[in-house]
């Protein structure tokens, strides 16, 4: 009977851990920038964005991109030109680094 418990115990301990997710990574920090809303300057950011993802700027459109990105993240930030990370890369921000106020950015990705 103690046996047959403890099987069970161990299974349930099993499942419990094979159905918890792996947490996901962030990159700790702000990544900063600049953007036009109704033709004012305003300021965004992004609070611990996700690692190895790509992430759209919520402010950037079409029209408009966002400009003078700022990275106070600990990772490397790859910004975009293009919406999804794609065409080519824009320019690379290192810990800590800032853009050009003139530079374009739509999309970025840490590392």
């Amino acid at each position: 009977m103690r046996l047959r418990n403890a099987a069970i115990a161990a299974a349930s301990a099993v499942t419990l851990v094979l159905a918890v997710p792996g947490s996901a990574t962030a990159s700790f920090g702000e990544f900063r920038y600049t953007y036009r809303d109704a033709g004012d300057q305003r300021s965004g950011r992004l609070v611990g964005p996700p690692s190895g993802v790509c992430v759209n700027l919520p402010e950037a459109s079409d029209e408009e991109p966002a400009y003078a990105p700022g990275n106070r993240t600990v990772s490397t930030a790859t910004a975009f030109l293009d919406f999804d990370c794609a065409g080519e890369r824009s320019h690379v921000l290192r810990p800590g680094a800032g853009a050009p106020e003139r530079l374009a950015v739509r999309s970025v990705i840490f590392s």
